[in-house]
């Protein structure tokens, strides 16, 4: 009889280390956690029952080293290793050195991992089970002329793949003969770089698949299963972002062929644990891809849709247990879809972003799950995966389970470091999503409907000029106003007339001038001067969360966060970035009385328009500093001489650093 494990070490971090040890949770196994020196605070870290530390932040020297990670699960008296997926997940030398040190390694043998691990040796053993592959070269021969000729016989289009590689990393399409040998070359080139392997594949390249791949499950009695199969055609750069389960308008069929196919090559070679098996389906042929010997990021739609859940599987297999279910037991129900939300901006060309998460609200609702890393306050390091949280909805039907995600990403609240889930919205929303129309190619045909940022319109510049005037930070927001001097307060207080509040917010690389009229205290009316536009405002309600207000009749209302000079505003399916100017501090000199200028946002010197030892009038501009999409000027506060220059041109500078230091006209240099 098989004992159950219990204590469990997670060889991984953010989302899917805080996933298993939820599973492991509810079967009362003792949880430990490995962290690197950017990750100490992190969320595995807090949730684990213990945490040791592996090393410091590149991964190479902490989340990549098998014998630090060893040594952690020795030292903890874990019984178990569970790798998650990515570092060490797929790594043949690290589950044999596991059970050298005789702990229990939570995934597939050895040498399942090992036949997999090479694209040529997993083409070479998939075709002799009879599974279809796509025409091309995986043989020993590697010579750059061998590898030319024989691609030229596979014929163009064709995409070459470094064999030990994964995630897309390396990969090169060739669509004319004159492009074959610089392929070739740059992708042996990044190959050894990046795997120590410069063993290339070449493949027939399908300019329109659709990439499709099927759960497989299997345990060490010879019981081997699919869980149903999914459709991960939304990439970018061969980067899964939208997975859907079951994949949508397959002929039944092809659905069971593909099945049977994927069984096949589990049982090929061995196969224990979970694994996904994915193929290219061009019309109604598929080709057999790649095999993943590991949990996959998307387990979750599968895991709505047959309500199991692979984590609890995946630890009994490992414990010896035969497999909970039959084939015949197993049933799928409904749709569901998972969005991986990643810390990129998609308004700059995916620009990766790191740093802290002022904010992390999470959607909440029916049928929703999300399986997250990272809360509020929470440091997003710039050196591992920008993965922060999955988010997936199931519905009974497909169109539902789309906006209902789509939905929930709305709903997602997020300020610190730039996202991509309304980006990703975008796309759920689509007609070509919704109608299952989408193959992998659909981001490099038609990004541009997806990418264009949203401009703030008028209601989204008034509610964002009534949270800013609430804000922390703004004087009148300070519950002593009322016991201070009419003239301290600044709130547009006029003897006899309406008061009036002016406040410029910048956003988008455009400036915005919005003039509130109050009434008693109350906002009534607000002019855009960008365009003359007067909206009467009533009801307006402001908390610590909210902003809502009749518009010209029409009731809105929004989330706003202010952070330092930002505030942030989201309203319907748009996330505004305003920069607020206070036009009696000029923003950017709040340090200005102690000779230096400081910038309250991280950014990048776009230009320095001054030199040490100049003399500069108020109102001269010193510095542009680019940043949140748009430059800002570093203005003089007053007359004055620059006497030392902290940046250059193309530095990158934190937030609140000292730009320059500036003395007033006729002061000593001291």
């Amino acid at each position: 009889m098989a004992i159950m494990i219990r204590s469990l070490l997670v060889a991984n971090r953010g989302e899917i280390a805080c996933r298993i040890f939820r599973t492991a949770r509810t079967m009362g196994i003792r949880t430990i956690a490995v962290y690197s020196d950017a990750d100490a605070s992190a969320q595995h870290v807090r949730e684990a029952d213990e945490a040791v530390r592996i090393g410091p932040p590149p991964a190479a020297q902490s989340y990549l080293d098998a014998e630090a990670i060893i040594h952690a699960a020795q030292a903890s008296g874990a019984e178990a290793v569970h790798p998650g997926y990515g570092f060490l997940a797929e790594n043949a030398q690290f589950a044999q050195a596991c059970l050298d040190a005789g702990l229990v390694f939570v995934g597939p043998p050895p040498a399942a991992i090992a036949a997999m691990g090479s694209k040529s040796l997993a083409k070479a053993s998939v075709r002799a089970a009879g599974v279809p592959v796509l025409p091309g070269y995986d043989g020993d021969r590697q010579d750059i002329d061998y590898l030319e000729a024989r691609a030229l016989e596979a014929g163009l289009p064709l995409i070459v793949k470094p064999a030990a590689g994964g995630g897309g990393k390396g990969m090169r399409v060739v669509h004319a003969k004159e492009e074959l040998r610089d392929a070739l070359t740059a992708a042996r080139r990044l190959a050894q770089s990046a795997f120590g392997d410069g063993t290339l594949l070449i493949e027939r390249y399908l300019p329109e698949p659709r990439h499709i791949e099927v759960q497989v499950f299997a345990d060490a009695h010879g019981n081997c299963v699919h869980l149903g199969d999914r459709d991960c055609s939304v990439q970018r750069r061969h980067q899964k972002l939208l997975e859907e389960a079951p994949a949508p308008g397959l002929p039944q069929q092809v659905r069971e062929s593909l099945h049977a196919a994927a069984v096949l090559v589990a049982r090929n070679i061995g196969y224990r644990s979970a694994g996904t098996v994915e193929f290219l389906l061009d019309g109604r042929e598929f080709y057999f891809l790649e095999m993943n010997t590991r949990l996959q990021v998307e387990h979750t739609v599968t895991e709505a849709v047959t309500g199991l859940d692979l984590i609890e599987w995946q630890l009994r297999v490992a414990a010896g247990e035969p497999l909970p279910l039959a084939q015949s037991q197993i049933r799928c129900d409904g749709h569901a879809i998972e969005a991986r939300v990643c810390a990129e901006d998609p308004w700059r060309d995916f620009l990766p972003s790191a740093g802290t998460l002022h904010l992390a609200d999470w959607p909440r609702g029916e049928s929703l799950r999300v399986d997250g890393g990272f809360e509020s306050a929470d440091a997003v390091p710039a050196v591992y995966d920008s993965l922060l949280a999955k988010i997936i909805a199931w519905a009974p039907a497909r169109a539902q389970a789309a906006l209902r995600l789509a939905r929930a990403l709305d709903h997602t609240y997020l300020a610190g470091i730039h996202t991509n889930e309304r980006w990703l919205a975008r796309i759920l929303r689509s007609r070509v999503f919704l109608e299952a129309r989408h193959s992998v190619a659909l981001l490099d045909r038609r990004a541009a409907e997806f990418s264009s940022p949203v401009e703030a319109a008028a209601p989204a510049l008034v509610l964002a000029a009534l949270a800013a005037r609430h804000a922390p930070g703004n004087e009148c927001a300070d519950k002593t106003c009322a016991r201070r001097s009419p003239w301290e307060l600044g709130d547009g207080f006029q003897p006899n007339l309406p008061a009036r509040v002016e406040l410029t917010l910048c956003c988008g690389g455009r400036v915005h001038r919005v003039r509130l009229t109050l009434e008693d205290g109350r906002p009534c009316e607000a002019l855009l001067h960008e365009s003359s536009a007067r909206l009467e405002l009533a009801g307006v309600s402001v908390t610590e969360r909210t902003v809502a207000a009749a518009l010209n009749g029409q009731r809105l209302s929004a989330r706003w966060l202010r952070h330092g000079a930002q505030l942030h505003l989201w309203i319907g399916d748009a996330h505004h970035e305003f920069q607020l100017e206070d036009p009696r501090t000029r923003e950017f000199t709040a340090s200005a009385s102690s000779g230096g200028l400081t910038t309250p946002l991280p950014g990048v010197v776009s230009a320095v328009t001054v030199q040490e030892g100049q003399s500069v009038a108020a109102g001269e501009v010193l510095m542009v500093i680019e940043a949140m999409k748009m430059e800002h000027s570093i203005t003089a506060p007053y007359d004055g001489v620059v006497h030392e220059i902290h940046f250059a041109r193309g530095d990158r500078v934190p937030e609140g650093s000292e730009l320059l230091a500036l003395s007033r006209a006729g002061d000593s240099a001291g």
